[in-house]
């Protein structure tokens, strides 16, 4: 079958794809609050015809492992698509649980990271089984927990041994087709003072002034081991938290006295050519040149990654490989325009669940919709946007599926 017999045979249910979108919205999953959409996903996959497991990840938190058989000799795919969100923050003028539609756009807490891409992906897949076409490799549809945690999710599904020869990742993208972007890790540095009263501040050492030390010198931090411009360009920082006062306790009661502790929590991205290990140690050396400048300045390095929040690794794919290229075809026959391809700013600076497959020997690209409305109030997608991911990935799932098996 032609590849535009195929975009004419099946046919996305954007009505269907829609509704299912929205009773995902409606099914509040924050990280570790997954448990009632991984059973309403179930149930979904289910009624579709498909098999499915359910794997318990940690107690009440489910991946759903939804499987089309194929008829045999063909490669498979699997997608792979995280449920877990973002908490609600302040801000919002609709209800963000409720699947708000409008002309436009889909509304709500995680719809673009990544539920919009899932209910895409799902629906791609059930108008491939309502279309009654057969396909010689196997679909999987991988919705795990925990992607926000480091990809627990991801790495049990694939350390229980489900595999495939290709991936699909739905991350936000905006309909790019990303084959590069940045590894993540979360630091946290602890920054020491001597505590005294404001009345005897020259005898003691301010622990916020100090941190301010290290705020400057990670805006000018050059991190060692980008053999690439682009991976260069795929080193970031951001301090997200910095919390100071007296003792481990930070206690803020007493604003007399100069604090001795305050602890910067920074995440930091990473690229191929470098290691988690490799960037934290240049923050490392930063610590020890001001310690060098003043003996007063004392710090240290906490990695805050560890089994239950692991690293993310980079991830990169060569633009030559299949599924790269079955895609970008599919996007430009369905849309008229050729997608961005490579290390797309603003994605390349995401973390993913991508680097986990690759590492378990699954080649594969992200695509998904959302991306310009993601992590903000009043989050969206629009809705051309999910049709078209919808219809790339059915017209994409049937090529890669149809091609000879070439690996054992």
């Amino acid at each position: 079958m032609d590849m535009e017999t195929v975009d004419t045979v099946i046919q996305v249910n954007d009505d269907e794809m829609i509704s299912l979108l929205k009773s995902m919205i409606q099914h509040k999953s924050y990280s570790g609050e997954e448990g009632k959409l991984s059973l309403f996903m179930a149930d979904y996959l289910r009624n579709m015809g498909l098999e499915v497991e359910m794997q318990e990840v940690v107690p009440g938190r489910y991946n759903i492992i939804g499987v089309l058989k194929g008829t045999g000799g063909g490669e498979s795919v699997m997608y792979n698509g995280h449920i877990d969100t973002n908490p609600i923050g302040l801000g919002w003028t609709v209800d963000p649980l409720a699947g708000y539609v409008d002309d436009e756009c889909i509304y709500g807490i995680g719809v673009s990271n990544m539920k919009a891409s899932d209910s895409a992906f799902v629906a791609a897949v059930k108008a491939i089984v309502d279309s009654g076409v057969r396909l010689k490799g196997d679909i999987i549809v991988g919705l795990v927990i925990g992607e926000l945690q480091g990809g627990i999710g991801t790495i049990h599904m694939l350390e229980s041994g489900i595999n495939a020869d290709w991936f699909i990742n739905g991350e936000p993208t905006d309909l790019s087709l990303m084959t590069l972007h940045a590894g993540a890790c979360e630091i946290a540095i602890h920054v020491y003072g001597v505590s005294r009263h404001l009345s005897k501040a020259e005898q003691g050492v301010n622990a916020i002034e100090q941190a301010k030390k290290v705020m400057d010198g990670l805006a000018s931090l050059q991190f060692s081991g980008a053999t690439k411009p682009q991976y260069a360009g795929l080193n970031r920082y951001n301090i997200g938290v910095i919390r100071g006062g007296l003792g481990d306790e930070y206690h803020e009661w007493r604003i007399p006295q100069l604090p001795d502790k305050c602890t910067l929590k920074v995440a930091l991205r990473f690229a191929p050519s470098q290691t988690a290990e490799s960037i934290v140690a240049d923050v490392q050396n930063l610590l020890d040149r001001l310690h060098v400048e003043d003996p007063e300045f004392k710090a240290e390095i906490e990695l805050l990654n560890g089994p239950g929040y692991p690293v993310m690794g980079s991830f990169e794919i060569d633009e030559n490989e299949a599924v790269v290229q079955v895609m970008r075809a599919a996007h430009e026959r369905i849309t008229g325009a050729k997608p961005r391809v490579g290390d797309v700013a603003p994605y390349k600076f995401y973390g993913t669940d991508a680097a986990h497959l690759q590492k378990a020997g699954i080649k594969g690209v992200i695509y998904g919709c959302g991306g310009k409305y993601n992590t903000m109030p009043d989050e969206r997608v629009e809705l051309k946007d999910l049709k078209t991911c919808a219809r790339v990935y059915a017209a994409s799932i049937v090529e890669i599926c149809n091609c000879e098996k070439t690996r054992p």
